[in-house]
């Protein structure tokens, strides 16, 4: 294990505030106390988390879904993906579920691929993707979607494509960017089978197994 690693760390609040709340996530600001002792606002977004799923299959292809994201004016490329906006939610029941809701598809083999923060200068979005194999078609009915979900396009892409992609900066979905490129990594170093378990811990959102 490498010795150079995140560390937890609270800095005093003097102040704090909420000026705005949205349906999921609302902005923060606090004042906070600096090591010089002068005291610095800091807006932020407050996230409850998310996942994500880098689904390979048989034959070494990702699944991926195209979705329409406003803030950007984009259509991206993305992998299965979803808010854990269930308080104390396992990251894996939310992840299965966004696989099988997303994509109609369930895995039999979940693993831990990698855990980030998405821009944690301005939001406290925490991301676990997992790594999803053995897949197969889910049974029952297509889940229901609508807004941008009711446009989706799918497909199945080979993993290398991907990474090529990724690098020429064809593709800047931030999951799928992170997931294919951790894939790739450990594939290259050893294989999926050092990767941590699916219920792992995940000190950034606390669950219940």
């Amino acid at each position: 294990m490498t010795t150079i690693k995140d560390t937890a760390e609270e800095w005093e609040v003097r102040a704090t505030e909420t000026p705005f709340v949205g349906n999921k996530t609302s902005v923060r600001t606090d004042d906070v106390v600096m090591p010089d002792g002068s005291v610095a606002r800091r807006d932020y977004q407050v996230h409850p988390g998310s996942v994500a799923v880098v689904a390979l299959d048989d034959q070494g292809r990702v699944l991926l879904l195209k979705q329409y994201r406003h803030p950007v004016h984009m259509k991206l490329w993305e992998i299965p993906a979803g808010l854990l906006d269930i308080p104390g939610e396992n990251p894996l029941h939310a992840a299965q579920r966004e696989l099988y809701e997303e994509a109609h598809v369930k895995a039999e083999d979940w693993r831990v691929l990698t855990d980030v923060y998405t821009t944690p200068g301005g939001c406290s979005e925490a991301v676990r993707i997992f790594l999803a194999r053995d897949l197969s078609e889910a049974e029952g009915d297509r889940f229901a979607v609508e807004d941008e979900e009711a446009d989706m396009e799918f497909a199945r892409v080979p993993l290398a494509e991907l990474v090529q992609g990724v690098l020429a900066g064809e593709l800047h979905n931030n999951c799928l960017v992170v997931g294919v490129l951790s894939l790739s990594a450990a594939l290259a170093s050893g294989g999926v089978e050092q990767l941590r378990a699916a219920e792992a811990e995940w000190p950034a959102r606390p669950f219940e197994v």
